[in-house]
């Protein structure tokens, strides 16, 4: 293992979703790990992937968060709805996320500003069009039990709403995923 493989940290970002939604969708989470043996999705608090994991120098870790802080006070909150469900066939069954326009211009503007201004670079990801999504059960979900599961969810109705305030770093400590910091979008409160 190479000295710069050993100092780097695996990271992303997302909007993170507050209480009490949280634990309304980690029992979700549990459901799929109970019974249908799908636990992967538990590794990480309920969330809105807004760029995917990528590497950054531990020791330049508050650098990373500045600059995050930067970008997030040009920005305002908005409200983030949540439909009923879907699925990426054979593995992913998720809470549908309404792709309104606040949300892609944050998403857009985040990968812009990662790519120009931390080099963030991820060719195998941007060609992908952003889908905006709360993930339940993901790689470790068979794809016998997918079958079972997803005709079960795929009528069922989920509605909520929330206010996005914050974008959130996470990290990865070697087992699961961390909340590191909370980036206000304050630009509403200056």
């Amino acid at each position: 293992m190479s000295k710069k493989a050993a100092t780097d940290a695996l990271y992303f970002i997302a909007i993170v979703l507050p209480p009490p939604l949280d634990a309304l969708v980690t029992e979700l989470k549990l459901h799929f790990r109970e019974h249908y043996g799908s636990k992967a999705a538990l590794r990480s608090p309920p969330h809105i992937t807004l760029h995917m994991p990528f590497k950054w120098p531990e020791k330049r870790e508050q650098e990373l968060v500045a600059e995050l802080e930067k970008f997030c006070a040009e920005r305002e909150s908005f409200e983030v709805e949540l439909n009923n469900f879907g699925c990426f066939p054979p593995r992913v069954i998720f809470i549908n996320v309404r792709k309104t326009a606040e949300l892609e211009v944050l998403q857009r503007d985040l990968s812009y500003y990662c790519r120009h201004k931390l080099n963030l670079i991820h060719s195998n990801w941007r060609d992908q069009p952003f889908h905006p999504h709360v993930t339940l059960a993901f790689r470790d979900l068979r794809k016998a039990k997918f079958a079972e599961a997803w005709p079960l969810f795929k009528d069922r109705a989920f509605a909520a709403r929330f206010a996005a305030k914050a974008v959130t770093l996470l990290k990865h400590n070697g087992r699961e995923w961390e909340v590191r910091n909370e980036m206000r979008m304050d630009k509403d409160t200056h």
